[in-house]
Order: structure tokens, then C-alpha cells, then sequence
């Protein structure tokens, strides 16, 4: 098959600024406690860590934002919140990276999901979590629908990212899948278990080889059975394509047509794997928005994934650090001049 040309993702790149995205799913704030250990505590078998700094990103959804931004396009954020401080501070972190935060809907029953990792000598030590469970209340979710729906039109596609935390609901999920059969618009989904067979006619779906597997109830272990599964994913999911990402085994692209394509990894140095998924669906958001094909949306995807689990935490990959890669995998041979 003839390779993706690096030339032609240059170009797509470059015209990542003229691209605005709507990012609708659950939203939720990173906060990263950075410090050192040189003892054990003495009141439990445990590393005492001393901070040294610490700082807060948009988590989730807001990664997919971040990402969308660091690539030099514009997001709009359509989530859940609560009206707490977390909601505050991520309102605020999400501002500081250029997104619209007009489709974030505020309720008082909601508490914002934080997630708070301790990480010392570039390993994660631990991490806390501070979330609600349970199902949102109809009036909220369908507050981000109308939002959803009525904004659609002023951006260049949407990325639904599901967490599982309950902003992408059943009602949303139906909406666009009518919305979506009746005028045609670019629609890329990373999917969770709750939702999944409540998925319908996206233009891409990207699960992870795992969640391929659970969803198609079909055990991947050889290029067999992925290939079963991608094809039987296609159909109950309707959509036009599905991207699976395979870890270090690259990334395989299935498509209506019946053609299936295997992308072997971009990644030369893997030192953490948090965010790889949000950084994967943004690339190939941006590619396919920009007019690139599923297969250059696949690789640009893959090379992205790379750069970003090259780095410990949660990374937005510049655009500058893409083009870099870029490069660097049309010397590798992952792609063509």
C-alpha cells in the first residue's frame, strides 16, 4: 500500500489554525504534586515526599482541549461541572490555554472530578482521586445537548471524549446520531463501556485494543481476531471508519469500505502513557478537519501518540514538536517523503 506522505502532513499542520473544534464530555482537573523522597515515613511503610512545585491542567476532556490548542487550533468545552473550587481552577486552566468555556453547564449537585497525582523522581507515587458517581440529573445533561446542538454548525467538527463519568449520555449520544444522519458533519468518538453500544454513525471511533475487545465481545490476541473484531465494530457501530489503538503494536484503521490498514508505532521512548489517548483523538480530529484522509488522520494520530508518551504527566503536544516528529518518522520510514 502507498505510504502516507510526510510532505502532505506538513501541509495539514499548517493549516491546524483555521480549525475550531467542540469538544462535548467529562471534564475534570489534573493537579500534579512534583518532589523528591529520601526516607520512609515512620508511621506507615510509605515514601515521604517533599514537594517542590505543583501544578494544575485541564484533565479528561480538557486534555483532548489542551492538545487541540497546543497543536495551534481553537476549542470550545461542553461538559459538566460542579460550583466548587476545583470547578473554578479548572475553568481557569482551561481559559489559560485559549478555549471557550461556553458550553460548560455549572450545577450545585455536581462535584468536579479531581485528580490529584503525587509524582517523585519522575514516577507516579500515587493517586487521588476526588469524583461523584452516579447518573446527572436529565435537566443537566440536557442543558449540554441544546448547547451541543445549537453550536455544532460554527465549528469545524466535534470530538466527543468520554470518560464514563456521565456528561455523555444516552439523550446527547441519540441527539447526534440523528443530528448526524440528517446533515452529515465530522464526528470523531473515544468511547467508553457504559456507551457502548449506544454509538452510532460517528465518522471515527478510536478505542484502545482493550476496549475494542470488551466492546465486539471478541478476545484480541493475534491479527486474526483484531481484524474480527474491527470489522463486527464497524457494523454495530454504523460508523464510517474505526481506529484502534494497539499500544506498541501501532494503531489499525478500519474502514466501510472493507479496506483495513495497520500503522506500526511513531513512539522510540515510552516514559508514560497518561493522555497518549487524548493527544491520538486530537491529532486525528485536527487532520481529518484540515482535509486529510482517514489514513494520514491515522498516522498523524500515531506520531502524536508517540511524541506525547515520550514525556512524564499529562502533555499537550506542540505543533512544533509534531512537525519535528513528522520528519523524524519519514527518516524512520513510518511515512514517505
Amino acid at each position: 500500500m502507498r505510504q502516507v506522505s510526510a510532505r502532505r502532513l506538513l501541509g495539514l499542520v499548517g493549516r491546524f489554525p483555521r480549525v475550531r473544534i467542540l469538544v462535548a464530555g467529562d471534564f475534570m482537573l489534573d493537579q500534579f504534586i512534583w518532589g523528591s523522597v529520601s526516607r520512609i515515613s515512620p508511621e506507615a511503610p510509605v515514601p515521604i515526599v517533599r514537594m517542590t512545585r505543583e501544578d494544575r491542567r485541564p484533565g479528561g476532556a480538557g486534555n483532548v482541549v489542551s492538545n487541540l490548542a497546543s497543536l495551534g487550533s481553537r476549542a470550545t468545552a461542553c461538559g459538566v461541572i460542579g460550583r466548587d473550587a476545583t470547578a473554578r481552577q479548572l475553568l481557569r486552566v482551561l481559559k489559560s490555554v485559549g478555549a471557550d468555556v461556553g458550553g460548560m453547564v455549572a450545577a450545585r449537585t455536581v462535584v468536579t472530578t479531581r485528580k490529584t497525582r503525587i509524582v517523585a523522581h519522575q514516577q507516579q507515587v500515587v493517586r487521588v482521586d476526588q469524583e461523584a458517581t452516579g447518573h446527572l440529573d436529565d435537566r443537566i445533561t440536557g442543558r449540554l445537548v441544546r448547547y451541543v446542538l445549537e453550536n455544532l454548525a460554527r465549528h469545524s467538527g466535534l470530538i466527543v471524549s468520554d470518560y464514563g463519568k456521565g456528561a455523555v449520555s444516552p439523550s446527547l449520544l441519540e441527539a447526534l446520531s440523528e443530528r448526524h444522519a440528517r446533515v452529515p458533519f465530522l464526528w470523531i468518538v473515544d468511547p467508553k463501556r457504559p456507551n457502548f453500544s449506544r454509538y452510532r454513525g460517528a465518522s471515527l471511533i478510536k478505542p484502545n485494543v482493550e476496549e475494542a475487545s470488551e466492546a465486539s465481545g471478541i478476545e484480541i490476541g493475534d491479527l486474526s481476531s483484531l481484524c474480527n473484531a474491527g470489522h463486527r465494530l464497524l457494523e454495530m457501530w454504523g460508523s464510517q471508519s474505526v481506529l484502534i489503538s494497539r499500544g506498541e503494536d501501532g494503531m489499525s484503521l478500519f474502514k466501510q469500505s472493507g479496506e483495513v490498514r495497520h500503522f506500526p508505532t511513531a513512539a522510540r521512548d515510552v516514559y508514560d502513557v497518561t493522555g497518549a489517548g487524548d493527544t491520538t483523538i486530537s491529532a486525528c480530529a485536527l487532520a481529518l478537519a484540515a482535509g486529510g484522509t482517514l489514513e494520514e488522520a491515522a498516522v498523524m494520530a500515531n506520531i502524536a501518540a508517540g511524541v506525547a508518551v515520550a514525556h512524564v504527566g499529562t502533555v499537550a503536544v506542540t505543533a512544533q514538536a509534531l512537525r519535528s516528529a513528522i520528519k523524524g518518522a519519514r527518516e524512520d520510514g513510518i511515512c514517505g517523503a
